[in-house]
């Protein structure tokens, strides 16, 4: 009988119950792949629940909703903070990613018209708080059978706001549009006609620049081009950062690998330095020669903070150390490697639609989520990849420390 009491509209509970639940089965399909299982069905359920649950719900649940979704998608973000010397602000950065989100789907919460939610849900699939876009709507149907381009989220949307306009009995024949969102193509990926060595590292984040852990750093790259190059391999790609250091300060690393670069096309993650300006770079030795990408999209509050100048100065000085200053490339680097041409992605802009523009069929992109362990950032990532991938027609190999 409580149980049935707490479900009662009129239990001053039910809004946060009924905002709790609707972000569980939101957020049920992200915590599914983290640890391994892919149910579609499920996952079909569950996004299609969750989205006509938010469009119906109590104005303080979504609230609710919203405030839990910040936290149960974002909640990694505060653990990069320890790495800058600030830890002791990561539960604030916890709970104003809470907040963030409660405004971002609050909006919904100003009308009770079901269309008007749907129309503003909608339109909220083209927003991106702090230009920060990994709350893509449609990553719900990723692993589902519903498809991922807007007109299929449209219809979704559609499907569940008409039963609230039509009477009995064909109250729920609209539901019927949902079999038009479904995916009918085959996702298979075109492979490059190279052979191409994807290595993963396991370092440590706080290890990762300590000095004395540059040499055995190195030695490992080492090995593992020597293992690539044996296997007959045409390119190995490494993460981001792989080289903790600005490779362009180090004559003789760059003469090593560019002797190797005869025998293999190796990329790898690195810094350079130029005129008092870091980057954040992709090196390609290839060939006798070598060649530098920038990167073009950085990542907000990590690479660069997305405030106005005189907030930015002050939180990059204060909390940073000055540390988020990077500089960017002004458009994307292709690379060619025995005829076959490659777009470069750094781990963040990997998730961003302007690496895709252009004609692009293979991307090389690679990340450092060791400012991350252990969460569900990789899994975040990973379907990221999965949906722009889908969404472009391209092929993304992806090397990951972490």
């Amino acid at each position: 009988m409580k149980g049935l009491e707490l479900l009662s509209k009129n239990n001053r509970l039910y809004p946060y119950i009924y905002g709790i639940v609707t972000a569980v089965m939101f957020s049920s399909f992200l915590y599914l792949e983290h640890f391994g299982i892919t149910i579609k069905p499920l996952n079909t359920f569950t996004a299609l629940t969750s989205l006509a649950l938010l469009l119906y719900a109590p104005k303080k649940a979504i609230l609710t909703f919203g405030f839990l979704v910040g936290l149960l998608w974002f909640y990694w973000i505060s653990f990069s903070f320890k790495y800058y010397g600030v830890g002791y602000i990561a539960p604030l950065v916890v709970v104003g990613f809470g907040f963030i989100y409660m405004a971002f789907f609050g909006i919904l919460a100003l009308t009770k018209e079901i269309y008007i939610r749907a129309i503003l849900l909608f339109g909220l699939s083209f927003f991106e708080p702090l230009d920060f876009n990994w709350m893509q709507l449609e990553l719900l149907f990723v692993e589902s059978y519903i498809g991922i381009f807007k007109y299929q989220l449209a219809l979704v949307l559609v499907a569940l706001t008409l039963p609230n306009y039509i009477n009995k009995p064909f109250r729920f024949a609209p539901l019927l549009l949902i079999v038009f969102a479904l995916n009918y193509t085959s996702t298979k990926s075109e492979d490059a006609p190279l052979k191409i060595k994807l290595e993963s590292t396991n370092i440590k984040q706080a290890d990762k620049w300590e000095q004395e852990n540059l040499k055995p750093t190195v030695k490992l790259i080492y090995a593992k081009i020597s293992d690539a190059i044996q296997n007959g391999y045409d390119i190995v790609v490494f993460p981001e950062s792989v080289f903790p250091l600005y490779m362009n300060k180090n004559p003789l690393l760059i003469e090593e690998l560019l002797r190797a670069s005869h025998k293999i096309t190796i990329i790898a993650g690195s810094l350079e330095h130029i005129d008092f300006k870091s980057y954040n770079v992709t090196y390609v030795f290839n060939d006798g020669k070598y060649l530098v990408a920038k990167k073009m999209v950085l990542v907000p509050f990590g690479e660069y903070i997305p405030l106005p100048e005189f907030m930015r100065d002050f939180i990059n000085d204060t909390f940073f150390g000055g540390a988020s200053d990077f500089k960017t490339a002004d458009a994307p680097t292709d690379y060619t490697i025995k005829g076959v041409t490659f777009r470069n992605a750094i781990c963040y802009e990997a998730t961003c639609s302007e690496i895709y523009d252009g004609d692009v069929k293979y991307v090389i992109a690679m990340s450092n989520n060791a400012w991350f362990e252990p969460s569900i950032e990789p899994t975040l990532q990973n379907l990221l990849l999965k949906f722009y991938a889908r969404k472009n027609g391209v092929t993304i190999y992806h090397s990951a420390n972490y």
